[in-house]
Protein backbone atom coordinates (compact mmCIF):
# COMPACT_ATOMS: atom_id res chain seq x y z
CA UNK A 1 0.00 0.00 0.00
CA UNK A 2 1.25 3.44 -0.93
CA UNK A 3 0.19 6.64 0.77
CA UNK A 4 0.56 9.95 -1.02
CA UNK A 5 0.18 13.35 0.60
CA UNK A 6 0.28 16.56 -1.42
CA UNK A 7 1.13 19.94 0.00
CA UNK A 8 2.09 23.40 -1.15
CA UNK A 9 -1.13 24.56 -2.71
CA UNK A 10 -2.63 27.95 -2.06
CA UNK A 11 -3.69 31.28 -3.52
CA UNK A 12 -1.31 33.05 -5.86
CA UNK A 13 -1.57 35.94 -8.29
CA UNK A 14 -1.30 35.37 -12.00
CA UNK A 15 2.34 35.26 -13.03
CA UNK A 16 3.40 33.89 -9.68
CA UNK A 17 4.87 30.54 -8.71
CA UNK A 18 4.11 27.64 -6.45
CA UNK A 19 5.87 24.39 -5.72
CA UNK A 20 3.75 21.39 -4.87
CA UNK A 21 5.18 18.45 -2.99
CA UNK A 22 3.99 14.88 -2.87
CA UNK A 23 5.31 12.79 0.00
CA UNK A 24 5.13 9.04 -0.51
CA UNK A 25 5.24 6.27 2.04
CA UNK A 26 4.65 2.55 2.13
CA UNK A 27 6.88 1.70 -0.79
CA UNK A 28 10.28 2.78 -2.08
CA UNK A 29 9.70 5.81 -4.26
CA UNK A 30 12.26 4.67 -6.81
CA UNK A 31 9.99 1.76 -7.70
CA UNK A 32 7.14 4.06 -8.72
CA UNK A 33 6.28 6.05 -11.79
CA UNK A 34 4.85 9.31 -10.48
CA UNK A 35 2.31 11.52 -12.16
CA UNK A 36 0.53 14.79 -11.55
CA UNK A 37 -3.08 15.42 -12.50
CA UNK A 38 -5.44 18.31 -11.95
CA UNK A 39 -9.16 18.89 -11.87
CA UNK A 40 -10.65 22.29 -12.45
CA UNK A 41 -14.18 23.15 -11.29
CA UNK A 42 -16.75 21.55 -13.55
CA UNK A 43 -14.13 19.72 -15.59
CA UNK A 44 -12.74 16.24 -15.74
CA UNK A 45 -9.44 15.36 -14.16
CA UNK A 46 -6.61 15.80 -16.62
CA UNK A 47 -3.03 14.64 -16.88
CA UNK A 48 -0.38 17.28 -16.20
CA UNK A 49 2.83 15.30 -16.41
CA UNK A 50 4.90 12.43 -15.11
CA UNK A 51 8.41 11.45 -14.09
CA UNK A 52 10.05 8.07 -14.45
CA UNK A 53 11.30 6.03 -11.54
CA UNK A 54 14.85 7.28 -11.65
CA UNK A 55 13.86 10.80 -12.58
CA UNK A 56 15.74 10.45 -15.81
CA UNK A 57 12.80 11.40 -17.97
CA UNK A 58 9.89 13.75 -17.48
CA UNK A 59 6.89 14.62 -19.57
CA UNK A 60 4.49 17.55 -19.26
CA UNK A 61 1.44 18.39 -21.28
CA UNK A 62 1.66 21.14 -23.88
CA UNK A 63 -0.64 23.37 -21.84
CA UNK A 64 1.99 23.67 -19.12
CA UNK A 65 5.18 23.06 -21.06
CA UNK A 66 7.80 25.69 -20.36
CA UNK A 67 6.04 26.70 -17.14
CA UNK A 68 5.76 23.51 -15.06
CA UNK A 69 8.61 21.20 -14.10
CA UNK A 70 8.44 17.83 -12.39
CA UNK A 71 11.28 16.50 -10.25
CA UNK A 72 11.78 13.91 -7.58
CA UNK A 73 14.05 13.18 -4.67
CA UNK A 74 13.91 9.45 -4.09
CA UNK A 75 16.01 9.74 -0.95
CA UNK A 76 13.36 12.02 0.53
CA UNK A 77 10.48 10.03 -0.97
CA UNK A 78 9.11 13.22 -2.43
CA UNK A 79 8.01 14.36 -5.87
CA UNK A 80 7.67 18.01 -6.80
CA UNK A 81 5.69 20.06 -9.26
CA UNK A 82 7.24 23.47 -9.79
CA UNK A 83 4.71 25.82 -11.33
CA UNK A 84 5.84 29.15 -12.74
CA UNK A 85 4.06 31.87 -14.70
CA UNK A 86 0.76 30.69 -13.33
CA UNK A 87 -2.42 31.57 -15.16
CA UNK A 88 -6.02 31.69 -13.99
CA UNK A 89 -6.72 28.58 -16.05
CA UNK A 90 -4.26 26.66 -13.86
CA UNK A 91 -6.75 26.93 -10.99
CA UNK A 92 -7.59 23.38 -9.97
CA UNK A 93 -7.14 20.69 -7.39
CA UNK A 94 -3.81 19.03 -8.07
CA UNK A 95 -3.29 15.35 -7.40
CA UNK A 96 -0.20 13.22 -7.40
CA UNK A 97 -0.47 9.58 -8.37
CA UNK A 98 1.75 6.52 -8.37
CA UNK A 99 1.96 3.63 -10.79
CA UNK A 100 3.57 0.35 -9.86
CA UNK A 101 3.30 -1.17 -13.33
CA UNK A 102 4.26 1.33 -15.97
CA UNK A 103 7.41 3.10 -17.05
CA UNK A 104 5.27 5.87 -18.56
CA UNK A 105 1.54 6.51 -18.36
CA UNK A 106 -0.94 9.29 -19.00
CA UNK A 107 -4.20 7.56 -18.25
CA UNK A 108 -5.72 7.79 -14.81
CA UNK A 109 -6.47 4.08 -14.89
CA UNK A 110 -2.78 3.27 -15.18
CA UNK A 111 -2.12 4.75 -11.76
CA UNK A 112 -2.72 2.65 -8.68
CA UNK A 113 -2.52 5.16 -5.84
CA UNK A 114 -3.69 8.74 -5.42
CA UNK A 115 -3.24 11.55 -2.98
CA UNK A 116 -6.11 13.59 -1.61
CA UNK A 117 -5.26 16.63 -3.68
CA UNK A 118 -4.23 20.19 -2.93
CA UNK A 119 -6.04 23.30 -4.11
CA UNK A 120 -4.27 25.82 -6.31
CA UNK A 121 -6.08 29.07 -6.98
CA UNK A 122 -4.65 31.65 -9.34
CA UNK A 123 -6.18 35.09 -9.17
CA UNK A 124 -6.09 37.36 -12.19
Amino acid sequence: QVQLVESGGGLVQAGGSLRLSCAASGRTLSSLLMGWFRQAPGKEREFVGSITRSGGATYVENSVKGRFTISRDNAKSTVYLQMNSLKSEDTAVYFCAASTKYYYAQSQGDYDYWGQGTQVTVSS
